[in-house]
């Protein structure tokens, strides 16, 4: 008797153990794109506020009506990122947030920069910051949305590959615009702006290639999800408490933020699919 207890029991026990694991997982999960979610309401709050776009949303100065569509995109991504923020409602505000930054944002508003300037390296790692925030909101609405299990999957890789392009491009400005890095690595930090200028850079390629080959492609995203992080307090927050009337200053600690995000969940969906 005793021992068909115990063969009762440890099924039993098993499944409560994975169940428990399945909660701590998807509460690891929710932590993800739900830094991704507050990071473009972040940039909608922003552009709320200035009453203009995000920089890296390059409208003409003179387009018609301008000022008003500026605070109408700042009014949909906050409430697309709000939106993000639950479950019920994330896999509607990350297919929003897929949607416009794809479509409007990469394709008409920075594909006619890249048509411009097809010489300029930073035309394309600005397109590529936008780009990023709708790999990573494909991912979200994959894992949020009902659909079907294989289909979830493609859009979870699409996503991951899309955002190691980004990465790729990321390093790559840090080595065309050395100039204007170096200047943004405190001075104080050994063992010295230049060294971490270039690390920065090869970190962000490493990264980009190792989510597009699937070789360490998990630890490479939670590494560069703590690179992005660790920006907030050693470049971005003390550029804003050097100048904070300088729109460009609160975009670019919002985009990091959202950046931070994408990271994460990028590399929560690798987890994911590891498993």
């Amino acid at each position: 008797m005793v021992l068909f207890g115990l063969i009762v029991a440890l099924p039993a026990r098993s499944q409560l153990k994975g169940e428990m694991y399945m909660t701590a997982e998807k509460t690891t999960m929710e932590f993800g794109w739900r830094v991704y979610g507050l990071g473009v309401m972040a940039l909608g709050m922003v552009c709320l506020a200035w009453g203009n776009f995000d920089s890296g949303q390059p409208v003409p100065k003179d387009f018609p009506d301008r000022t008003a569509l500026a605070y109408a995109a700042a009014a949909f991504m906050f409430i697309a990122g709000a939106a993000v923020e639950w479950r019920r409602t994330a896999a509607w505000g990350a297919a929003a947030l897929t949607a416009y930054y794809a479509l409007i944002v990469v394709l008409l508003m920075g594909g006619r920069v890249v048509l411009r300037h097809p010489a300029e390296f930073g035309a394309y790692s600005g397109t590529a910051e936008q780009l990023a925030i709708a790999a990573a909101g494909l991912i979200v609405y994959a894992a949020n949305a009902r659909i079907d299990a294989a289909l979830a999957a493609r859009l979870t890789r699409v996503g991951q590959v899309t955002f190691g392009v980004c990465a790729v491009l990321f390093g790559g400005a840090h080595f065309f615009y050395m100039n204007l890095t170096v200047p943004l690595v405190p001075t104080w930090l050994p063992p010295g702006q230049v060294f971490w200028a270039y690390a920065t850079g090869i970190g962000h390629i490493a990264a980009g290639v190792a989510i597009l080959t699937g070789v360490q492609a998990r630890l490479a995203a939670i590494l560069l999800t703590v690179m992005y992080a660790s920006f907030t307090p050693l470049v971005h927050v003390p550029t804003l408490l050097a100048d904070h009337s300088i729109y460009f200053n609160w975009t670019e600690n919002a985009l990091n933020l959202a950046l931070t995000g994408c990271a994460w969940v990028v590399a929560d969906s690798l987890a994911r699919r590891k498993r």
